[in-house]
């Protein structure tokens, strides 16, 4: 009997020798959804097996957590060791599959605490199961943030078919890297057939597009409202509603060894990413590779004043940017916003030092926060 993986792997053959038209548009759109439904398989499998080897079980400690993912012998462990002082047990060595558990480290940086999780290097078929690519995917759908580490091969040129391999086996478990959930709004009803609706104009999707998806996952009755241009697999993604939208960029590793016309040509090459140039041997860059992760977590530091007190300044509350006075209270504990009075605030968001305000204000990064509560 043929395994899920098959069954992909024959729908997948498929799709790409569709030449794509006006009359085959249908036919993509099923192969595409039901695609889609066997990766949705696969995705329970790994989140309720996938993590269950050695090494792999990792609770989450410091402010946020992020994966390290590469092909073997992309320098992560080296890196990873130098973001957290080498103060890892990761092995560095010249050859690959070096790493073969995951392994934690935790860098502080700016009284951030960041953990961080060096991987063993990911293969072509991860997502298949080939090497440890389930506990690493499975790993990779629960941290705040993902590192892809690519580098340069012995010509000194990018390797970027690897960085495509990367990108899409991600994207086959369900990991939507820098991007916000499409603003798909699927009300579903007892009668009346398919309905839609939206405010935008609508370029890549059109009725029937929709009626093919939906009866594909025996969706005969259903409101949907686009509120912005949206694509098939938008859609595809809002109804199976499994998807991870996690903040991610490419690190460049082994700049050293580069070619200096690959070095030029890096712009062009990586237009539209996300990405920065380091190397793990001469340490370049590694501090401006330590602002880049506590930016692309779009973290800020609020520090806690106890009333008639000093402030705190050695250990600041970490809570995501434009986070509220409401947020600080819900991570503090739920019964400080039950018995919320008033705040005073001091720093960047306060109009005059010791402004008081309430839990709809917006704290930016360094302010001071004194709650008073009530009773």
């Amino acid at each position: 009997m043929p395994t899920t993986e098959d069954r992909i792997a024959d729908l997948e053959a498929l799709l790409k020798a569709t030449i794509p038209n006006k009359h085959t548009m249908k036919s993509i759109l099923t192969l595409r959804a039901n695609i889609a439904k066997l990766r949705r398989e696969l995705v329970k499998e790994i989140s309720s097996k996938g993590g269950g080897g050695t090494g792999f079980s990792i609770k989450k400690t410091g402010d946020a957590q992020v994966g390290f993912i590469g092909f073997p012998s992309t320098g992560k462990s080296t890196l990873l060791n130098l973001l957290t002082g080498g103060d890892t047990d990761s092995k560095v060595a010249a050859y690959d599959f070096t790493t073969v558990d995951c392994i934690p480290g935790m860098m502080d940086h700016q009284k951030i605490r960041i953990q961080l999780l060096d991987l063993p290097g990911i293969i072509l078929g991860a997502s298949r199961g080939k090497g440890r690519g389930r506990e690493i995917l499975a790993v990779l759908r629960t941290v705040d943030g993902i590192m892809i580490i690519v580098d340069f091969d012995y010509e000194g040129k990018i390797n970027l078919d690897r960085l495509k391999i990367i990108k899409q086996e991600l994207y086959n478990i369900g990991i939507r890297m820098n991007r916000k959930p499409p603003n798909i709004a699927i009300k579903y009803t007892h009668k009346g057939g398919v309905g839609m609706s939206s405010g935008v104009k609508l370029t890549q999707i059109t009725p029937d597009y929709v009626k093919t998806i939906l009866s594909e996952y025996n969706i005969t009755n259903a409101h949907l409202t686009f509120y912005e241009d949206s694509s098939p697999d938008d859609l595809i993604d809002t109804i199976l509603g499994n998807c991870i939208y996690v903040p991610a960029f490419i690190v460049v590793n082994k700049i050293d060894i580069a070619a200096p016309e690959e070095v030029t040509r890096l712009p062009g090459l990586l237009k539209g990413e996300d990405w920065i140039v380091v190397s793990g041997i001469t340490r370049y860059n590694i501090d401006a590779l330590r602002e880049k992760l506590v930016a692309k977590l779009d973290l800020m530091r609020v520090y806690l004043k106890p009333r008639d007190k000093e402030p705190d300044m050695e250990k600041p509350m970490i809570l995501k940017n434009r986070s509220t006075v409401s947020d600080a209270c819900n991570k503090i504990h739920k019964d400080f916003r039950r018995n919320f009075r008033f705040a005073k605030v001091w720093g960047k968001s306060a109009k005059h030092p010791g402004q008081v305000v309430h839990l709809s204000h917006v704290l930016q990064d360094g302010d001071v926060l004194t709650i008073f509560l009530r009773g």
